[in-house]
């Protein structure tokens, strides 16, 4: 988009590799994988019997890893009951039923996003300040325009001048165009002027920034549903998709948030960024189990590509591998 300032050889230093979306699942969740898969493989290593002492230390593990209490123990419940009826005999067993397990909770709450029958979708993005909301923004039209799609950014953060201008860049480097006033304007007319264009000039995908907010924060939170509603007014049953955007090194901390947002702002799938910061991975199960909704996109690194769609297989197989 923008000429080099580089000769060819600098341009080449200057750009990392491309990674495949594979090996980028796989380094991003190597704290994780040592944080949970490691954990249970040494706790049954060298072990064949299956003793209440065995299965103490992978609901431990399992806990240990941000899966949560409740989950953790449901699925240690789950496992007890089959050692009872003796339908397990051997701890080398227990690996790949917890794998079985995890992935059972991940892939009930999968549903597809809605698609709208005509117009641009839209797409709200909420979340706390701090978690990487905008530039997940920036991730995901990346991802869209990877994919030939034409995507319109709505800088509705206007209570922090630097949301826009954070914004504004990572349109540049996507080559998006960015939607925007001043600071201190009202973000539902920065919405509305967005979708309007979006609609006239028959563009596939809108993503709307908003300010950062703590659910406590009532007149915030109202703030969110009218933005919805004119949302609405301009583009029938928009948003198509409401994401709230969580650090995942905040594991089980952040549940709590996310479910007054999910009430509050009809959210409709996670973004958990920073999984690659953290061992504590696990929170991918415990919130899908406790929230009851999917996971849409992981963010596992800096880099404009190292946001990825969520796959409960190919997470679990990857992480199990």
């Amino acid at each position: 988009m923008f000429p080099s300032l580089f000769g060819k050889q600098d341009a080449e230093k200057a750009e990392p590799p491309k990674t495949s979306l594979l090996d980028r699942l796989k380094q991003g969740i190597q704290k994780t994988r040592a944080g949970l898969v490691d954990r249970i493989e040494d706790t049954i290593s060298g072990r064949k019997e299956i003793n209440a002492e065995l299965l103490e230390e992978l609901e431990y593990a399992l806990i240990s890893a941000d899966i949560g209490v409740r989950t953790s123990t449901e699925i240690l419940e789950r496992i007890r009951q089959r050692v009872d009826r003796r339908l397990v005999n051997d701890a080398a067993e227990l690996k790949n039923l917890i794998r079985e397990q995890l992935l059972e909770i991940l892939q009930a709450v999968e549903r597809a996003p809605v698609q709208p029958e005509s117009g641009p979708r839209v797409v709200m993005v909420v979340g706390v300040n701090g978690v990487g909301k905008t530039t997940t923004i920036g991730k995901l039209a990346h991802l869209l325009r990877e994919r030939n799609k034409s995507v319109l950014l709505c800088a509705s953060d206007t209570f922090r001048a630097a949301a826009i201008e954070q914004l504004e860049v990572w349109g540049k480097r996507t080559g998006v165009e960015v939607v925007r006033q001043g600071s201190g304007a009202d973000p539902s007319a920065v919405l509305f002027d967005g979708l309007q264009s979006a609609k006239a000039r028959g563009l596939d995908h809108v993503i709307i920034d908003t300010a950062g907010r703590l659910h406590t924060k009532s007149n915030l939170m109202a703030e969110l549903e009218k933005m919805q509603r004119t949302a609405a007014r301009v583009i029938p049953e928009a948003p198509h998709e409401v994401l709230l955007v969580m650090d995942a090194t905040t594991g089980q901390n952040g549940l709590e948030q996310a479910r007054r947002f999910t009430e509050s702002a009809g959210v409709s799938g996670i973004v958990l960024t920073k999984l690659d910061g953290t061992a504590k991975g696990g929170v991918v199960v415990a919130i899908a189990r406790e929230l009851n909704l999917p996971i849409r996109y992981i963010g596992v690194g800096e880099q404009a590509a190292d946001l990825l769609p969520f796959d409960a297989s190919r997470f679990i197989e990857t992480l199990f591998a």
